[in-house]
C-alpha cells in the first residue's frame, strides 16, 4: 500500500458518526436504592428506570429479567466492529459481565450489590454486523454470601453459541461498593 492509497480512507464519506446520551447514573441508583435486585432490573426492562451509562453507550437492551437470569440484546453495528471488520471482543465481554451481573443482582434483597472479580470468555465463533440481534444470557450458578458465581452465553441472531464465560462476583452490603 503506498501513502496516496490511504488519502481516501480518511474522506469524508468514509467518516461515521453517533451521538449517545443517557441519564446521570447517581439519581437512578438512588431511585432504585430501595428495591431489590429483581425490582430493580424489571424497572429497567419495563423503561421505569433508565438504562446505565454502558448499555446507551454500546446499544444493548434488557430483554428478559427473572429470578436468577438476565437476557440482554444488542443490534450490532458498525462502531463496534474491530479492523478486520468484526464485533470487537469488548463488545461481548461488556454484555456478559453485565448480563451475568445483573443475573446476580435478581437474586440480591434491597442494600446488596456485587462487583465483578474475575471473568473468563471463550469465543467460538465470530460475531458481526450480519450476526442479526445478539443475545447474551447471564445464569447464576451459585450465591453465596461473600461471593457468588455466574455463567454466561451470547448466540447471534440464528442461535448458535458465540462465546461461553463465567464470572466470579465479591458480594457487598450497604454502601460499600465506592
Amino acid at each position: 500500500m503506498t501513502m496516496t492509497d490511504t488519502v481516501d480512507l480518511f474522506s469524508p464519506t468514509a467518516r461515521r458518526q453517533r451521538v449517545v446520551d443517557w441519564q446521570a447514573p447517581g439519581p437512578v441508583a438512588k431511585a432504585a436504592s430501595g428495591m431489590s435486585g429483581l425490582e430493580t432490573m424489571c424497572a429497567i426492562r419495563d423503561g421505569i428506570l433508565p438504562p446505565p451509562p454502558m448499555a446507551r453507550l454500546i446499544g444493548f437492551r434488557m430483554a428478559v429479567a427473572e429470578a436468577g437470569r438476565i437476557v440482554m440484546e444488542l443490534d450490532p453495528h458498525e462502531s463496534l466492529e474491530n479492523t478486520i471488520g468484526l464485533l470487537h471482543g469488548a463488545t461481548a465481554a461488556a454484555l456478559l459481565d453485565t448480563a451475568m451481573g445483573c443475573a446476580i443482582a435478581t437474586m440480591q434483597p434491597a442494600g446488596q450489590t456485587s462487583v465483578t472479580l474475575d471473568l473468563k470468555l471463550t469465543f467460538l465463533r465470530p460475531l458481526s454486523v450480519r450476526s442479526g440481534t445478539i443475545a447474551a444470557e447471564g445464569r447464576v450458578v451459585k450465591l453465596g454470601r461473600q461471593t457468588s458465581y455466574a455463567e454466561g452465553f451470547v448466540r447471534d441472531g440464528a442461535g448458535n453459541l458465540a462465546v461461553h464465560a463465567t464470572a466470579t462476583f465479591s458480594m457487598i452490603t450497604g454502601g460499600n461498593a465506592k
